[in-house]
């Protein structure tokens, strides 16, 4: 039964970690010369069948993880040093990967299913105005934009107000005509 597991175990590795190398070393590189448009869609659609396989992956990983560390070393409290460092560097790795998959994942993905490019997220969020404000957000304080593309096309953007060197997005749309007023009020 533990060889069982622990081929489980490294079968839930090899897919998480040989797809995230796949990507970055094979993908990123061969998607570089394309167009915008077309290299967005690649990774969307890359991430969209991707992310399916490292869910199964933590699960199978945690299970079969754990499983060993009860049968086999008889609990946390015996288990070696190295496992339990396997098990930190672990939950820090799907740590990141729910920090991933909820946050800027979703605000891509959002974006090309949009059609929303770059470019036009930067030149709407250079000149954007606050419209609405979030104080108690789900993950932290947030603002609602509003920016112009060049082509004068509105974008509401949602940004996290957390003290950081990055921005961060949390979804953006084009507002509908239906729920806003002129883009800037809510009907």
């Amino acid at each position: 039964m533990l060889a069982i597991a622990l081929t489980l175990h490294i079968l839930g590795a090899v897919v998480w970690v040989g797809g995230m190398f796949a990507a970055y070393m094979c993908l990123r590189p061969a998607a570089g010369p394309l167009e915008a448009p077309q290299r967005l869609a690649l990774w969307r659609r890359f991430f969209q069948k991707f992310f399916p396989w490292v869910w199964a992956a933590v699960l199978l990983l945690l299970a079969s993880g754990y499983w060993m560390m009860i049968a086999h070393f008889g609990g946390f409290a015996r288990a070696p040093l190295y496992i339990n460092l396997m098990q930190t560097l672990g939950w820090v790795m799907i740590g990141l990967f729910l920090w991933l998959f909820h946050g800027p994942w979703l605000a891509f993905k959002r974006a090309v299913e949009r059609n929303i490019s770059e470019q036009e997220i930067r030149t709407a969020g250079a000149q954007a105005e606050i419209i609405e404000e979030y104080p108690e957000d789900k993950y932290s304080p947030s603002v609602l934009l509003l920016g112009f593309t060049s082509a004068g096309r509105p974008l509401h953007i949602q940004v996290s107000v957390a003290e950081s060197e990055t921005t961060r997005i949390i979804t953006l749309y084009e507002p509908d005509p239906a729920e806003w007023a002129a883009v800037r009020r809510r009907r």
